[in-house]
């Protein structure tokens, strides 16, 4: 069978990759003093400058009980940049915003977030924010997605994993060979049990918000909780038991599909073709699979690589081949659990620019068809 050029494109999902519990008020008094100064790291501007966060433990403590703590009034003006480190409290956070200049005081930030009760809510990473501004408007934008800095990334359906970590570094500017390496330690990765142990099928394509400090481990374990988020969804354990298929067969069939598709409505009579052949104990002999058996890419196997022997040429070996050749998307998985009615024994992706695809349960027909395409790739 034949699969048109390109997969198609990713999730429109997210994932957030960080989160960590705040305290709910300021250390004691002379907790706060015995620390005595620390550094922080601020981004005004654009540009890194050091600042020294001093206790206000004692100003706190005298006027504290006395007038509510110093704050802006309004939205704030002016733009700045500040990043908020890993495991910092509400207090922390609220003196770095204070040497920023955009809260008044630590105590005012502190305030308003316990009155929203979002303590747990916010986030390491580097924030858009204003010189400025009242307390609880900075609580807001810190809140807000759109206040974070962070690299995006989007997978598009049909990957392989080697593609996958590829793109992964590009777009998170993370090395490769990190990426990878982590790839090719599956145990750390917590995949589903029926992957047994390979990443090919389970890094989920999506689109990812990288922020700063995540690590591959990372990344690629968000890859695989957003499979596991896909497949509950789709509810695959038991249509997979309802098909008479293991769970990982169907991602194998829905790998299959995803790679062999153009379009998501062509996903379901896909699928029929694969069990068809697979219910009538006749090869697959899908051009996807024997292409991923040899390391290559393509919409159609040359005789010749048809004749080459691997573990996933399907025309050679009856049955599913050993693992998923791709990385499928949710309409994949679900045209693999819910596929079309139909006696389909072949398809052809006749126009792979406008991703065409003609099924028969004809070979003579069929036959016409790989004519029609081999004549439009001036295959003679």
């Amino acid at each position: 069978m034949t699969r048109p050029a390109g997969p198609g494109e990713g999730g429109d999902g997210s994932d957030d990759l960080f989160s960590f519990t705040e305290e709910r008020a300021p250390e004691p008094p002379a907790e706060r003093a015995a620390r005595g100064r620390r550094k922080l790291l601020l981004l005004a501007g654009g540009g890194v400058v050091a600042v020294v966060a001093v206790g206000l433990a004692g100003a706190l403590a005298l006027f504290g009980p006395i007038m509510a703590p110093e704050d802006f009034d309004g939205a704030g003006s002016g733009p700045v940049v500040v990043e908020i480190v890993p495991g910092a409290s509400a207090a922390q956070i609220g003196e770095i915003l204070v040497r920023a200049e955009v809260v008044a005081s630590s105590r005012s930030f502190v305030n308003a977030v316990e009155r929203r009760g979002k303590a747990g809510s916010l986030r390491p990473g580097r924030y858009r924010l204003r010189r400025r501004m009242a307390a609880s408007s900075a609580v807001d934008l810190l809140l807000a997605r759109e206040s974070r800095i962070r690299k995006r990334v989007t997978i598009p359906e049909g990957l392989r994993a080697a593609e996958t970590v590829a793109r992964l570094a590009r777009g998170a500017g993370m090395p490769a060979a990190g990426l990878g390496a982590v790839a090719a330690r599956p145990a750390e990765l917590a995949l589903p049990a029926y992957a047994k142990g390979t990443v090919e099928g389970f890094l989920f394509p999506a689109t990812y918000d990288v922020e700063p400090g995540t690590t591959p481990r990372d990344l690629l374990r968000s890859m695989v909780r957003r499979f596991r988020r896909a497949a509950a969804h789709v509810n695959l354990e038991a249509g997979a038991a309802a098909n008479r298929l293991t769970p990982r067969e169907v991602v194998v069939v829905a790998s299959i599909v995803q790679a062999e598709g153009g379009r998501d409505g062509d996903y379901p009579k896909i699928a029929r073709v694969i069990y068809n052949r697979l219910a009538s104990r006749a090869k697959l002999e899908m051009d996807s699979t024997v292409m991923y058996g040899l390391g290559k890419h393509g919409i159609v196997a040359s005789h010749a690589e048809i004749k080459r022997d691997t573990p996933y040429n399907t025309y050679m070996h009856p049955g599913l081949p050993p693992g998923p050749i791709s990385n499928p998307g949710e309409a994949a998985l679900l045209a693999a659990l819910r596929p079309a009615k139909g006696d389909w024994y072949w398809f052809v992706t006749i126009d792979p620019a406008r991703r065409i695809t003609k099924f028969t349960d004809k070979e003579s027909e069929f036959v016409k068809l790989r004519e029609e395409l081999n004549h439009r790739l001036g295959q003679h």
